[in-house]
């Protein structure tokens, strides 16, 4: 028994075949709307892309490229398909591709929702590739000098202002690493001399932070010098008073950003999805309404569609019987190749 059959006269089919026509070419400008969701994604990465550790991060963006451009491709080819409906002329040589089609549209949906899954999935593996590669930035913070690494102080300051953050964490991880080159060391100072060898490798740490972890909007001079020493501040306690640094870590508010935008593109997603779900199956019952109609040289004559020729376990129990029968046909043609050999090797 067929599933979800419906009647159709000719008037419902030429309804059916116009408002599908409309809504592949909605589904185009949807298909633009995804593929600039992505480009505007890779881009936002690859501005950051010193401060992460893999490049696993664009998977997303370079699968809402693709699927943006398939949509394209293939809601052009379903809205012609809908508009040489309308002719019995025209539609028959659409009528052989038609089932193939409809069997790439499906496909193409499952895809569409395992990128709109990973689109809200993403934020586990972009927070370690965050961790790791601001880790690595901040630790080649120093090396104005050395070719290939002179621009991450640029970047680490511009970060940091921009997003309003300090450090990995938190401001506290300045001081487990140098950051001061030693270009701008005086090695002849006994503070130098002694905070180097109090340290057993050999680096300069202080408890102090870059400039660009100065929160502007604090009414007191930035400290950013000797943070943790009270007495080198007038009226100043570390434990207690609000320091005037920005408190949030980079990871954090670089997560929170990338975050919102991967669920705004993730929910716009499953809105394209849920439209070329409903376009597919608008298809499906053009396709058998038009398949069912008795009398080819009567167009008036009603017609019945419907989404599955069978019942849900029935059609479930024939694709595994055609599985079956393909994995037997493959099976019996590496036999009879086997038998041709072994003459030849006799």
């Amino acid at each position: 028994m067929a599933l979800l059959k419906v009647k159709f006269d000719q008037k419902k089919r030429v309804k059916l075949a116009q408002g599908l026509w409309l809504m592949n070419w909605l589904s185009v400008l949807a298909g633009i709307v995804i593929f600039s969701l992505g480009l505007f994604l890779k881009i936002e990465l690859r501005k950051r892309s010193d401060v992460m550790n893999n490049s696993e991060s664009h998977f997303v963006p370079n699968s809402l490229i693709v699927m943006g451009v398939l949509s394209c491709v293939f809601n052009s080819l379903a809205g012609k398909i809908c508009y040489d409906a309308l002719d019995p002329a025209k539609y028959a040589k659409w009528k052989p591709w038609l089932k193939p089609y409809l069997a790439v549209c499906v496909l193409f949906n499952i895809a569409l929702f395992l990128v709109t899954l990973c689109c809200f999935l993403m934020r586990g593996s972009l927070e370690s590739t965050l961790a790791h590669g601001l880790k690595n930035g901040m630790k080649y913070y120093r090396d104005t000098d050395t070719p290939g690494r002179c621009f991450m102080k640029k970047t680490i300051d511009m970060l940091q202002i921009e997003f309003r953050c300090c450090g990995n964490n938190g401001f506290r991880d300045w001081f487990e690493i140098q950051w001061i080159s030693n270009r701008y060391l005086d090695f002849s100072s006994k503070e130098v001399k002694d905070r180097i060898k109090s340290n057993v490798d050999g680096r300069y740490l202080v408890d102090g932070v870059p400039f660009s972890c100065c929160n502007p909007s604090s009414p007191r001079p930035c400290i950013q010098y000797q943070l943790t020493n009270n007495s080198a501040h007038y009226s100043y306690d570390h434990q207690t008073e609000e320091l005037n640094l920005w408190v949030n870590g980079c990871r954090a508010a670089l997560l929170s950003y990338y975050s919102s935008l991967m669920n705004s593109m993730g929910a716009v997603t499953l809105l394209v999805w849920l439209f070329e779900v409903t376009i597919t199956i608008g298809l499906r019952y053009l396709h058998t309404a038009l398949e069912g109609v008795s009398n080819p040289e009567d167009p008036e004559c009603e017609s019945e569609g419907w989404l599955l020729e069978k019942s849900v376990s029935e059609t479930w129990k024939a694709f595994l019987e055609s599985l079956k029968k393909l994995g037997k046909s493959n099976q019996v043609e590496a036999e009879g190749a086997d038998a041709g050999q072994a003459p030849e090797a006799g």
